[in-house]
């Protein structure tokens, strides 16, 4: 026990004052919720299903990818692209516009695996990282 040359026991003088850890902890909590909004621009395709469970979610507005199982086989953030050449290009164009965002694939499942092969080849080509493949649970 530490006393002062006038007999006073100084205990809670040496306890930390955890004020500002709790400030900090408020704000963090702040930042992680307004940054878990999720804005996905896609078409409607028929996803294949997996059983598994640790399905996570994805960031907030990425870049998504669409394989159809008819023509066009190709759509990027929603918007149906004819051709190969013209995806590619324009693929390259918004992923160089804005890098951070992640890359999110969805194939349908009637879809040709030519097609997600060709396209996991040209994104590996260009380091590209897809973030996800989007999935439907089984129900």
């Amino acid at each position: 026990m530490i006393r002062t040359h006038q007999g006073i026991n100084t205990d809670d003088d040496l306890k930390p004052d955890l004020t500002p850890l709790l400030d900090i902890i408020f704000i963090v909590m702040v930042f992680l919720l307004l940054t878990a909004s999720v804005k996905l621009q896609s078409l409607d395709v028929d996803l294949p299903q997996t059983d598994t469970r640790t399905l996570q979610t994805t960031q907030a507005d990425p870049i998504t990818i669409n394989l159809m199982s008819q023509s066009p086989y190709w759509a990027l953030q929603g918007a149906a692209v004819e051709d190969w050449e013209t995806f590619k290009t324009k693929l390259v164009e918004a992923v160089k516009a804005e890098p951070e965002k992640p890359v999110v694939i969805g194939a349908d499942k009637t879809g040709s695996v030519e097609n997600m092969l060709k396209l996991l080849a040209f994104l590996q080509q260009n380091n590209i990282k897809a973030t996800q493949l989007l999935m439907e649970e089984e129900k």
